[in-house]
């Protein structure tokens, strides 16, 4: 039996400034579609991700560990 080992990553930048750069990426791909469904898609989900990521950090029911 082989043990993985889990690949450990030092974030440089916070949580929030990763979604803004990942918000920025997808405005500027979705700036190349045609308007329509899949355009309209991508713009909405990105929005939608990074609201509810938001709102889950910052609810007063996540509580750091003790």
């Amino acid at each position: 039996m082989t043990i993985r080992r889990r690949r450990r990553i030092k974030q440089t930048e916070t949580l929030e400034e990763r979604l803004t750069h990942e918000a920025d990426r997808l405005r500027e791909e979705a700036k190349k579609l045609k308007p329509g469904m899949k355009r309209e898609h991508l713009l909405r989900h990105q929005c939608e991700t990074g609201i509810h990521i938001s709102e889950w950090l910052r609810s007063p029911g996540l509580q750091p560990p003790k």
